[in-house]
């Protein structure tokens, strides 16, 4: 992977519901590298953040577009991590091909409202939906189904925002 190119800002959503539990998404599209293995397309919501914009801002947009999720409350932050992104020889404008990985601020916000509201499918801002299916989770299981370059991070959002549990 090249040094020269540059980390994706981006933010990361963990959403806990009232028993501690928190929202995962299904990947349904072929991502390229993205889904390297069978049962490790699940993952907890994450966007790219637009120029100029605020990650607080970009969190809030990124979860509604992508579960559909406007009640939520915030409950902390992590410092900024990075992952790398796996080798990529597609298409040049797939993002695996401009940025080297990403650079994410993780935030664990509490959903206040209904599991009835949560519509990943939905498509919202001319967003395609990334995920087929949704379901609430424990924290310390996520890192085990997402794909191997995200392990990390998901590790470390897991020790962080343990105490939302």
């Amino acid at each position: 992977m090249s040094a020269e190119k540059p980390y994706r800002p981006n933010v990361g959503i963990a959403l806990f519901n009232p028993q501690g539990l928190v929202l995962i998404g299904r990947r349904f599209r072929d991502d390229g590298p993205e889904i390297v293995l069978p049962g490790l397309e699940w993952q907890m919501p994450q966007g790219g953040i637009d120029p100029e914009e605020n990650p607080r801002d970009a969190v809030m947009r990124e979860l509604w577009e992508e579960t559909g999720v406007t009640r939520a409350d915030y409950l902390g932050e992590t410092d900024w991590m990075t992952y790398e992104f796996p080798p990529y020889d597609g298409p040049q404008f797939h993002r695996l091909a401009k940025f080297r990985g990403q650079r994410q601020k993780w935030f664990a916000l509490r959903f206040t409202g209904s599991d009835d509201e949560i519509d990943p499918l939905a498509v919202r801002n001319g967003q395609p939906a990334e995920f087929d299916q949704w379901r609430w989770e424990r924290l310390d299981r996520v890192a085990d189904l997402v794909v191997p370059f995200r392990r990390e991070v998901y590790l470390h959002v897991a020790e962080r925002f343990g105490d939302f549990v």
